[in-house]
Formats: C-alpha cells, sequence, structure tokens
C-alpha cells in the first residue's frame, strides 16, 4: 500500500507555504511605500508661511570662537524672521548647553524675496569642556514668522551638522 499525496492535498500544501511568502511580500511593499515619506528630516519640513530656516553646520573661527551660522530664506520679501538657538559640545552622555544654558535669541529682516541670508552667530567654545581631546559642537534653532498679528507660531527644534576638531590647533 503506497501513501501518495493526492493532488487536491498538495494544492492545500502549497497554499499554506505561500502564505508567509505573500505575508513578507505585502510587508515589504508596505514598508517601500512608507519609506519615502519616512526619509524626510526636520529641516524639509520647517517652511513656515513662506520661509525656510536651517541651521548649518558650525565654522571654526579661531582660536575660541565657533561660528554658527542660520541660513534663512522666504519665498517673498519683507518678512520678520524670530529665532531661538542654542548651542552644544558635544559628551558622551549628556550634551553640555553652552552659552550658560540659555538660548540666544534675535530676528532678521528679509527684504527681497527668494535671496537666502546667512546670519553670522559667534561663540566662545572653551577647551577645557572636553579631557579627551577636541571639541564637537553643533547648534540647534527653532523659528516663526511674524506675520504681523502679534502672534508667532513657532517651528519645532532643528539640528545642525556635527562640527568635529575645535581649538584642535592649539
Amino acid at each position: 500500500m503506497s501513501i501518495t499525496p493526492t493532488m487536491k492535498t498538495r494544492s492545500t500544501r502549497a497554499k499554506i507555504a505561500l502564505v508567509p511568502v505573500l505575508s513578507f511580500g505585502l510587508l515589504a511593499g508596505a514598508a517601500a511605500v512608507a519609506a519615502p515619506a519616512a526619509a524626510h528630516d526636520d529641516r524639509d519640513r520647517d517652511h513656515r508661511h513662506g520661509c525656510n530656516v536651517q541651521p548649518l553646520k558650525p565654522t571654526d573661527a579661531r582660536g575660541d570662537w565657533v561660528n554658527f551660522p542660520v541660513s534663512v530664506k522666504c519665498d517673498d520679501g519683507r518678512k520678520v524672521v524670530h529665532i531661538q538657538q542654542k548651542r552644544y559640545e558635544k559628551d558622551r552622555g549628556r550634551d553640555t548647553r553652552l552659552h550658560d544654558g540659555h538660548y540666544d535669541a534675535f530676528h532678521i529682516y528679509v527684504h527681497r524675496a527668494d535671496r537666502k541670508e546667512v546670519k553670522d552667530r559667534y561663540d566662545q567654545v572653551s577647551r577645557r569642556l572636553d579631557r579627551r581631546g577636541p571639541e564637537e559642537v553643533y547648534h540647534e534653532i527653532r523659528f516663526a514668522v511674524d506675520k504681523g498679528h502679534g502672534r508667532l507660531e513657532w517651528s519645532g527644534w532643528v539640528k545642525s551638522d556635527t562640527l568635529r576638531g575645535v581649538n584642535s590647533h592649539h
């Protein structure tokens, strides 16, 4: 007596074997569709009231000074952009906030449409913050565009790239 699976049994087994394959395919397809939407970072979505403001990578300005520049561009001119900026020295644990733990607040008048303004913001970075070599610094900003109604809607905080090797030339 031979035990040979019938055609019906084979097709049922084949169907059962296909379930995990199809499930994985559907899951991978959903992830591929969702990936472009999740790929946007904070810099892409902080375009408020016709303006885009971004923290640029800090630059070493010699000695203990570092420039923490901010880029501002508005589609149509004649706007006042309010900016709050926090500066940090990167540590292994919790990062050290520069500027006595406060944020720096300033504003930029944008006069012409489609012109990128770069605002330089200098701060001293002590060599004594990190015992293990040169400092690493970055900054975060948030901004609001004054529409003339006295009420400001602030963006979320956006982080710049990190400058490595501050004070390494001394």
